[in-house]
């Protein structure tokens, strides 16, 4: 059985970091290209950032850009998102996700398995 487990989430000042984690089970980690994506109340999923499952190659959404750093140690089957700068409009369920295939890496609907996401808070 696939398991995705996220974890490290909180409340946090704006301006601060957090660092959220995903370890995966039930799966050949290092198989898989990864994501993040968020949802935040009322709207729709978004992506945050991939990254591929050979090369380690990384990709951002504009908004998160220059701010967070995905990483990954297939060793411990584990995904990272280093938070930092943190804005109000970060707040959201932050959910890793699974993609066994090469393309569309910042589309939802192209990852295979999901966790059940972990709620980060950015107050003022």
């Amino acid at each position: 059985q696939v398991q995705l487990v996220e974890s490290g989430g909180g409340l946090v000042q704006a301006g601060g970091s957090l660092r959220l984690s995903c370890t995966a089970s039930g799966v050949t980690f290092s198989n898989y290209n990864m994501g993040w994506f968020r949802q935040a109340p009322g709207k729709e999923r978004e992506f945050v950032g991939s990254i591929s499952r050979w090369y380690g190659s990384t990709f951002y959404s504009g908004s998160v850009k220059g701010r967070f750093t995905i990483s990954r140690d297939n060793a411990k089957n584990t995904l990272y998102l280093q938070m930092g700068s943190l804005k109000l409009e970060d707040t959201a369920i932050y959910y890793c996700a699974a993609n066994s295939r090469n393309i569309g890496l910042s589309n939802p609907d192209n990852y295979d398995y999901w966790g059940q996401g972990t709620q980060v808070t950015v107050s003022s």
